[in-house]
């Protein structure tokens, strides 16, 4: 004997199953520290640098970082200006770092910049400014309250992805 279900008991099963394989897919998903950022139209994930950034200080006993819109316009700028150069500097066509965060408008009492390439994942270009001693140090700087970081990838390089990220401490 054949027994039907009813349609109500059908379509609730279905909906909580697409609920499911939404849940599914979320938790797949990797953190965005770990995205691959070596593909056309990808950007570090802001928030996340935050929240990595911040984790770090605070184990350290120094402040958390906030992202702010000039220091990341800053970053972006750098990494265009290191693409086009296809070279790690950080005086791009002749500006150097004191000239750049000047000319963002932001005003620092201490600043501090990372510059690097070939990493492809927030992860790891974090994971080697931590150990590099001059770098860990900027990541370190004491009052440090506000950051930028920007990431750019280019497929004509041989390091794919370019990266910067600026720590200030604001001027009162």
């Amino acid at each position: 004997m054949i027994k039907f279900l009813p349609l109500g008991f059908i379509a609730s099963t279905l909906i909580l199953l697409a609920a499911c394989g939404g849940v599914v897919e979320q938790v797949e998903k990797s953190p965005a520290f770990y995205e691959n950022l070596a593909q056309p139209n990808s950007e570090v994930n802001v928030a996340a640098a935050a929240s990595l950034f911040s984790d770090y200080r605070r184990s350290k006993g120094l402040p958390a970082v906030e992202p702010d819109d000039k220091l990341i316009a800053a970053a972006r700028d750098q990494v265009r200006r290191m693409v086009a150069a296809d070279k790690v500097t950080h005086d791009p066509g002749g500006r150097g770092f004191v000239q750049r965060l000047k000319a963002s408008g932001f005003n620092a009492a201490r600043s501090a910049e990372n510059i690097s390439a070939g990493y492809h994942t927030l992860a790891e270009a974090f994971s080697g400014w931590r150990d590099s001693p001059s770098h860990n140090k900027n990541m370190l700087l004491p009052g440090a309250t506000r950051f930028g970081i920007a990431s750019a990838y280019t497929p004509k390089s041989k390091y794919r992805v370019f990266w910067a990220l600026i720590l200030a401490e604001p001027a009162n």
